[in-house]
C-alpha cells in the first residue's frame, strides 16, 4: 500500500494539479491505479471440486480464495463518449496461488475494453458505475476470451482525485480457463479539462475563459477588488459601487467619477457634477464672480450698473446719469425742453425758394443739439412744411429738401440719425390762412416733434 501511494503521489506532481478536473464532455480523460484480485471460487455451478457449489458462493472470503500479487497490478484509461458513457481499457497482472480450494502455481494477465455507464453527474463525490465489455485473459499457457460484466463505484475526495472499487464477472469461452470473479480497487485520476488562462477554472465553467479570474465570478477577474467583476464593472480599473456599476462616486453627488467634471465637489448632474453655488446656471469652475448670480454672457457675474438705474452699463445709453429702464437708462425728455425744442424749431430759418440756412438758424441748431445730446434715447420727427405760394408739388418737394437739411445738419454735429426721421408735407399742414402774408410765414416752418 505505501508503494501505491508513492506511485500516486508522484503521478499527481508529473501531471499537474491544474490539469484534473471532473470527467465529462470537456474533461475526457481519466486514469485509473490500483491492485487487483481474482477469484475462482464463487464462479462455478459446483460442477468443479475446488469450487463453490453455486455461483456467488464465499463471493467475501478474501483471504481463503482471493488472489492478490501486487500492490500495484491494474492500469486503466478511460475516455468519456459523452451522455454517462466512458470506454475503458484495463490491463491486468497478477500471481495465481488459489484455484478455490486448490494451490497452483500460474502468471495471470487480463487485458480488456469496457463500456462504463454512470448515471451520476460528473460533480458527484459518490458516483456508482455498471460496466459492460470483453476481454482476454491469460492464465498459465492457457488463454480465452471473455465477455465481462460488472459494477463498481468511485468516491472522489476533490476534483482531481479519488478511489474506486469495483466487482467484475469475467464470463471465458474455453474450458481450459475457468470463468471467474475479478476485484479491484485503486485511485483514481480525472484530467483533461482545458483552462486556457490556468486560473484552476475550466473553460467550459469560464466566463472569462481568456482572462485569469476568481472562482467566486466564475472565472472573471475583479481588478479592482470592489466586488463587481470586470465584464459588469462600467470602471474595472477603479474601485466603486454597485449601484452605479462599480463606478466610484467620490464626491457623494449621485455623478460618477468619469462622468463628474468636479469629482471632488459635490455637485448637480445637470452641470455634470459641478456646483452653481449662486444658482445663475454658471459652473462655479467657469464662474468669474460664483458667490454673486450674474448672467452666462458676461461669465456668472452681473453687469455692472455705473448710475444703480437697473439698466445695465451695456445697455444703458446714458451709464452715468439714471433714467428708467423703459428708456434705454436714460432721463426722459421734460416737458420745459420740449417747449424749447418747439421754440427753437419756429426761427429756423431758410432762404427763399431754398432749402439753405440762413446765418441767424445756426445758433438755434446748436441750442437744438444740446438739448438732443442730454436725451439720448428720445426720438424725433422733423417735419417740413410751406405756403400754399406755388405749385402743391414743388411745395412738397421743397419741404421735404428743408426737413432733411435739418436732419443732416443735427446727424453732422453729433445726433444718431437712428433717433431721427425727416418729412416734407408741403402746404398739406398749415396753421394759418394763406390768404396774408402774416398767415403764410407761420405756414413756412420747420417742426420738431418727441415720438414717443
Amino acid at each position: 500500500m505505501k508503494t501505491l501511494k508513492t506511485f500516486a503521489a508522484l503521478l499527481v506532481l508529473l501531471l499537474g494539479p491544474q490539469s484534473f478536473h471532473a470527467q465529462d464532455e470537456n474533461n475526457k480523460w481519466q486514469f485509473n491505479i490500483g491492485t487487483n484480485a481474482v477469484d475462482f471460487y464463487p464462479a462455478s455451478d459446483g460442477s468443479d471440486m475446488y469450487l463453490g457449489n453455486k455461483m456467488f458462493d464465499q463471493f467475501f472470503n478474501i483471504g481463503d480464495h482471493y488472489n492478490i500479487a501486487y500492490a500495484l497490478s491494474q492500469f486503466r484509461v478511460g475516455y468519456y463518449l459523452g451522455k454517462h458513457f466512458s470506454l475503458l481499457g484495463n490491463l491486468s497482472v497478477n500471481d495465481i496461488a488459489k484455484y478455490g480450494n486448490k494451490e497452483v502455481s500460474n502468471s495471470y494477465w487480463g487485458l480488456d475494453m469496457d463500456l462504463k455507464f454512470s448515471p451520476c453527474k460528473a460533480e458527484k463525490k459518490l458516483k456508482p458505475y455498471l460496466l459492460l465489455g470483453g476481454g482476454y485473459t491469460w492464465y498459465g499457457i492457457q488463454d480465452a476470451g471473455n465477455l465481462n460484466g460488472g459494477l463498481g463505484f468511485e468516491y472522489w475526495l476533490d476534483d482531481n482525485f479519488g478511489f474506486y472499487f469495483e466487482s467484475t464477472y469475467k464470463h471465458t469461452f474455453d474450458p481450459n480457463v475457468h470463468r471467474y470473479f475479478q476485484h479491484a480497487a485503486g485511485i483514481a485520476l480525472r484530467l483533461g479539462a482545458k483552462d486556457s488562462d490556468g486560473d484552476g477554472i475550466v473553460d467550459k465553467k469560464d466566463e472569462c475563459p481568456q482572462t485569469p479570474g476568481l472562482e467566486q465570478f466564475n472565472g472573471c477577474p475583479d481588478s479592482d477588488g470592489d466586488g463587481i467583476a470586470d465584464k459588469n464593472d462600467d470602471c474595472p480599473q477603479l474601485a466603486g459601487l454597485a449601484k452605479y456599476n462599480g463606478c466610484p462616486d467620490s464626491d457623494g453627488d449621485g455623478v460618477i467619477d468619469p462622468k463628474d467634471e468636479c469629482p471632488k465637489t459635490p455637485g448637480l448632474a445637470k452641470y455634470n457634477g459641478c456646483p452653481d453655488s449662486d444658482g445663475d446656471g454658471v459652473v462655479d469652475n467657469k464662474d468669474n464672480c460664483p458667490k454673486v448670480a450674474g448672467p452666462v454672457a458676461n461669465n456668472g457675474c452681473p453687469w455692472p450698473d455705473a448710475d444703480k438705474d437697473g439698466t445695465p452699463d451695456k445697455d444703458d445709453l446714458c451709464p452715468h446719469v439714471a433714467g428708467p429702464k423703459d428708456n434705454k437708462g436714460c432721463p426722459k425728455i421734460t416737458k420745459e425742453e420740449q417747449a424749447k425744442l418747439k421754440e427753437y424749431a419756429k426761427v429756423i430759418y431758410f432762404k427763399v425758394n431754398s432749402a439753405e440756412f440762413t446765418k441767424k438758424t445756426y445758433p438755434v441748431l446748436e441750442a437744438i443739439i444740446a438739448i438732443m445730446k442730454k436725451y439720448p434715447a428720445s426720438n424725433f420727427r422733423i417735419e417740413g412744411h410751406t405756403d400754399s405760394t406755388g405749385s402743391d408739388e414743388y411745395n412738397m418737394k421743397l419741404s421735404q429738401r428743408r426737413a432733411d437739411a435739418v436732419k443732416s445738419y443735427l446727424v453732422e454735429h453729433g445726433i444718431s440719425a437712428d433717433r431721427l426721421t425727416a418729412k416734407g408735407y408741403g402746404e398739406t399742414k398749415p396753421i394759418a390762412s394763406n390768404k396774408t402774408a402774416s398767415g403764410r410765414a407761420k405756414n413756412r416752418r420747420v417742426e420738431i416733434i418727441l415720438i414717443e
